[in-house]
């Protein structure tokens, strides 16, 4: 199982320890490091910044969202860093909910998020092997554009520039049965959300991976003596993803918290953030599913919990680590 360093989005500004954490994870021989996008910071610059403070740990996007830009602008934005780093650039792609697609970036959520994802991730496909013009005839994605505002003087082009690797791995982010299953068909990897290595069938089916497919969950993992007040960062990132980050009536995360075992705590999570309680909604989240899906504890304990974690499919464990120390005692414990 190789280690990857996830470094998330940026709050209110830019955080100094990204390089600084991202360097000794190279050191230590992590495999990879990812950013991340919501409403705020976006995945690709602060991941460029990194690439040139680095010099051989792969670089990764989890996630990219989908309707943050049309898929070629995807692609070039790879493509780009792909060459700029040397051929590091490994690509996780996201659909996000309604509530941020079409509220902050101002689109509409599509109603088949499936065929919208195929779509999407077709085009990223044609742009990297620049075999041909990139042509596609979907319901969401049009190229060249045949809209009913169309010029109709649209011309099918491919890429000035030649991709440095036109197989350049793209991940995508998927929680539902269904877009988990379409994940292990079209991509090259899969980016699960709360994984448990006690619970895969929430996901659906996970078998038959084909070789050299990805399974790279995150996880927050901190060394501490106080497991309980380790829980608490991994509780209040559950109370804000369950209960603030989807519409009452429509939350994959919740639903997702559901079908690990937890279907009325993700509800009462949800209801008391909606209700503006946050801090009652954080202490909602339940000790033991925050335990399950994260690494915290003393040394001993967190070598314990990484051995369900070696035994499963996953072969890239994500560490959402806040210290050096910690990221150095994973390493140890993963040797």
């Amino acid at each position: 199982m190789r280690l990857g360093l996830a470094l998330g989005y940026w709050g209110r500004g830019p955080s100094p320890d990204h390089v600084p954490l991202a360097q000794e994870a190279e050191r230590l021989g992590y495999d990879s490091v990812w950013t991340a996008e919501s409403w705020g910071s976006d995945v690709f610059t602060p991941l460029t910044w990194i690439a040139a403070h680095t010099s051989r740990i792969k670089l990764g996007t989890a996630v990219a969202q989908m309707a943050a830009r049309s898929p070629v602008t995807t692609a070039m934005h790879a493509l780009t860093l792909d060459h700029l780093s040397g051929g590091r650039v490994m690509l996780g792609l996201g659909l996000s909910g309604p509530q941020v697609v079409e509220g902050w970036y101002g689109r509409p959520f599509p109603a088949s998020p499936l065929t919208a994802t195929r779509e999407y991730v077709d085009v990223v496909r044609q742009v990297l092997r620049r075999e041909a013009p990139v042509a596609v005839d979907g319901r969401f994605h049009s190229h060249p554009y045949r809209g009913p505002d169309a010029t109709g003087l649209g011309k099918a082009l491919k890429s000035i520039t030649h991709p440095l690797r036109p197989d350049l791995p793209v991940l995508l982010g998927a929680e539902g049965p269904k877009n988990v299953e379409q994940t292990l068909r079209i991509a090259d990897g899969w980016l699960p959300l709360y994984w448990s290595p006690d619970r895969p069938e929430a996901y659906g089916t996970l078998e038959g991976l084909r070789e050299g497919f990805l399974v790279a969950p995150m996880a927050q993992v901190r060394v501490c003596d106080d497991v309980a007040e380790g829980l608490l960062p991994v509780k209040t990132m559950l109370g804000f993803y369950i209960g603030g980050m989807g519409h009452s009536a429509r939350n994959f995360h919740a639903d997702l918290m559901g079908r690990m075992g937890y279907e009325e705590e993700a509800r009462r999570i949800q209801r008391l953030f909606l209700e503006g309680r946050r801090e009652e909604a954080v202490l909602a989240v339940p000790d033991a599913f925050a335990d399950e899906i994260s690494l915290v504890g003393p040394r001993e304990r967190i070598a314990e919990k990484l051995e369900s974690w070696r035994k499963g499919p996953v072969t890239d464990l994500l560490a959402l680590a806040p210290d050096a120390r910690t990221l150095r005692v994973l390493a140890e414990l993963n040797t």
